[in-house]
């Protein structure tokens, strides 16, 4: 679970704002899983909603390890 979090993350990092339908898509996995793992890193201040539907990452400084 991690590791996806993880790649959600860096996923929407990379794009700058996506949609949640695109997690779902990129990920293959449920809205609702994707909606947990939002809320896991939205909990963290890492990610959030500018609007409904849509995320992009906070400015908060995160260390990547492998």
């Amino acid at each position: 679970m991690l590791t996806r979090i993880k790649s959600v993350y860096m996923f929407i990092n990379e794009r700058g704002t996506v949609t949640t339908q695109q997690l779902v898509d990129e990920f293959g996995i449920t809205p609702r899983t994707i909606q947990r793992d939002l809320n896991v890193l939205a909990y963290n201040d890492l990610v959030h909603s500018p609007t409904r539907g849509k995320w992009a990452t906070t400015k908060k400084k995160v260390k990547m390890s492998s």
